[in-house]
């Protein structure tokens, strides 16, 4: 357990589907997932692991921003051993193609904050080569 996130190891599954709304989260596994268990609610962050076509799955709110997905994230990677984890939901676009409802597969993304600077002490050559 850590101070986030106080599901047991076995409680949670190798992938993990991170919307940033945690009643998303709770959505999504009551609608697709079958033997849903709640696994955390600390700070109102729901967690659920279940399984989808036979395989066991994760749905966990991330929240707003990236140093609150910083945070699960981080803690999943380190004391969970978590492999997968693919971020679901909404955002952003300034590329005006794009519309309001319009699903993009993304392969990379960009946050215009020096979180990752802040947290990982990254000099600046590293983020920008």
């Amino acid at each position: 357990m850590t101070p986030h996130i106080n599901a047991k190891q076995e409680e949670i599954a190798e992938t993990v589907l991170m919307p940033g709304d945690p009643f998303r989260a709770k959505f999504i596994a009551e609608t697709f997932l079958e033997n849903i268990k709640l696994v955390n609610e600390i700070r109102n962050m729901f967690m659920y692991t279940g399984t989808y076509k036979n395989k066991t799955i994760k749905i966990a709110g991330s929240g707003m921003g990236c140093p609150s997905i910083g945070i699960y994230s981080y803690e999943l990677f380190k004391f969970y051993n978590v492999d997968n984890i693919i971020r679901i939901g909404s955002a952003g676009s300034y590329d005006a193609a794009l519309k309001i409802y319009d699903i993009v597969n993304a392969t990379a993304a960009y946050g215009e904050n020096n979180y990752a600077r802040i947290v990982a002490w990254i000099e600046d050559d590293v983020l920008n080569s």
